[in-house]
C-alpha cells in the first residue's frame, strides 16, 4: 500500500504511521510511504486494521498534509476446514420407517468468509453408512434409506459424515464426524409360545385360589410393544382355572378356582391365549399379534384319610345284655377308591376320651362294636362314643 502526497520525490517529505498494529504488523517506508505487512494475517481473528499516516517536512517537522486514515481490509483466503464442534452426534429412527424419513440434520461450521467466494460453502456426503442412510448434500439432513430396517436384526448404525468447503470441489478442507443412529422399537412382533404343548402337575391337595403353576409366550419387542394379556379361551379350563397376568415378568400365573378330586377328575386340558395389548395399526400385516397353547394338567393322586360311610350311627342295645353282646358295625372307605371298603391293612378304634368307663370295644378289623359289661338304662340311657378309622402305618 502506498500513501499519496505533495512529495517532489527529494526525499524532502517523511512518513509516519500509528493505529492498530503499526510498527508491529504494518511499517512504512519514511522516504516512499509504502506500507507492508510484517507478517501473515489472519481474518478469523482480525478482519480489518485502522491506520493512521503523517506526512512531515523532513528538516522543519512541519505537518505537510492533514492526517489520512486508512482501513486494510484483510480477504479471505481458504485456510480453515468445516468442523463439527458438537461431535460425534447421536440419534434415534423408529425401526420398519418408511424410505426418506427425516433422522437428523448435522451442522458444520467454517471459520472462513461465508460472503466471499466459496470458502465457507460446505456440501456434505457419507464416508460411511449407505446402503442404509443418505446425507442432503446442501443441508446435511440424514435420511434413511432403506425399507423394513428391523431392530431385532440390528439396533445400531454408526456413519461418518463429511463436510467439505468449496461447494465441495477437488481442492477443498474437509472435516468429518461420527453420527450414532439406533433404531427405537415398534410392535412389529407377535408374541410366541415356545411349545404349542405343555404338561403341568397338581396335587388334588392344591389349594384354591392358590397358583399353581405358570407359563410364558416370549416377545421380541421391548417396553409396552411386549405388553401382552393371557387368557383361557376353553370353557372346561376356565370353569376350574384362573389365569392372570404377571406385567413386570410377562408370564401368565395359573390359579387353581375350584377344588381337584383325582379320583373324579385325573385330567385337565387349558386353551391358554397370550395377546399383545399395544397394537400399533401400521403394522397390523404382520399379525396377529397373538398366539395360543396347549396346558395339559396332571391331578396328582394324594393318600386321604378313610371317610366313614354316614357321619353318625345310632345303635340299640338292650339294657342287662351279657358282656360280649353285639351293638352294631361301622363302615369306612378309602376316598383314594371310593368302591373299596377299608381292607385288612386298616384298623378301627374308639377313642379312650371318649368312652366312659370303657363300656364298649370295637373289632379293629371289622368294624363291629361290642359291650364289655352290663348296661343299666335306668343309670345312663345314652352313650356316645367316638370311632377312628386309619390305614396301617398312617
Amino acid at each position: 500500500f502506498s500513501t499519496v502526497s505533495h512529495d517532489k520525490g527529494d526525499g524532502s517529505v517523511r512518513y509516519l504511521l500509528s493505529g492498530e498494529g503499526a510498527g508491529t504488523i504494518f511499517t512504512i517506508n519514511e522516504v516512499t510511504g509504502d506500507i507492508h505487512a510484517t507478517r501473515s494475517l489472519d481474518r478469523e481473528k482480525k478482519n480489518h486494521y485502522v491506520l493512521h499516516a503523517r506526512a512531515l517536512d523532513r528538516l522543519t517537522g512541519r505537518v505537510v498534509e492533514p492526517e489520512s486514515e486508512f482501513i486494510i481490509k484483510v480477504q479471505d483466503v481458504n485456510d480453515n476446514a468445516p468442523t463439527f464442534p458438537d461431535g460425534p452426534f447421536t440419534a434415534s429412527v423408529p425401526e420398519m420407517a418408511d424410505i426418506g424419513t427425516s433422522v437428523f440434520q448435522i451442522t458444520a461450521t467454517d471459520a472462513d468468509d461465508p460472503t466471499y467466494g466459496n470458502s465457507a460453502r460446505i456440501a456434505y456426503s457419507l464416508l460411511q453408512g449407505q446402503p442404509f442412510f443418505t446425507i442432503d448434500p446442501k443441508n446435511g439432513v440424514i435420511r434413511t434409506a432403506l425399507a423394513n430396517m428391523d431392530r431385532e436384526t440390528r439396533e445400531m448404525y454408526s456413519i461418518i459424515v463429511q463436510a467439505k468447503d468449496m461447494a465441495g470441489s477437488v481442492g477443498g478442507l474437509s472435516g468429518s464426524t461420527t453420527v450414532n443412529i439406533t433404531l427405537t422399537d415398534v410392535n412389529d412382533n407377535p408374541p410366541r409360545f415356545p411349545q404349542s404343548n405343555y404338561q403341568l402337575y397338581v396335587p388334588e391337595s392344591a389349594q384354591v385360589g392358590k397358583a399353581v403353576g405358570k407359563i410364558k409366550a416370549n416377545d421380541d419387542d421391548l417396553g409396552v410393544n411386549a405388553e401382552m394379556a393371557y387368557r383361557i379361551t376353553n370353557e372346561d379350563g376356565a370353569a376350574m382355572f384362573s389365569i392372570a397376568t404377571d406385567s413386570d415378568k410377562r408370564e401368565g400365573i395359573i390359579s387353581l378356582g375350584k377344588p381337584l378330586d383325582y379320583e373324579k377328575k385325573k385330567a385337565y386340558s387349558l386353551s391358554i391365549e397370550g395377546e399383545n395389548t399395544h397394537l400399533d395399526p401400521r403394522f397390523s400385516h404382520l399379525g396377529p399379534f397373538r398366539d395360543t397353547t396347549t396346558l395339559k394338567i396332571i391331578v396328582g393322586d394324594v393318600d386321604e384319610a378313610p371317610v366313614f360311610t354316614m357321619d353318625y350311627y345310632i345303635m340299640d342295645v338292650y339294657e342287662n345284655a351279657l358282656a360280649g353282646t353285639h351293638v352294631g358295625m361301622v363302615t369306612a372307605q378309602d376316598p383314594d377308591n371310593a368302591r373299596a371298603i377299608l381292607s385288612s391293612n386298616s384298623r378301627y378304634s374308639i377313642d379312650s376320651s371318649a368312652n366312659g368307663e370303657g363300656l364298649f370295644s370295637i373289632n379293629a378289623n371289622s368294624g363291629l362294636i361290642t359291650t364289655t359289661a352290663s348296661l343299666d338304662r335306668e343309670l345312663v340311657p345314652w352313650h356316645n362314643i367316638t370311632v377312628k378309622a386309619s390305614e396301617v402305618g398312617k
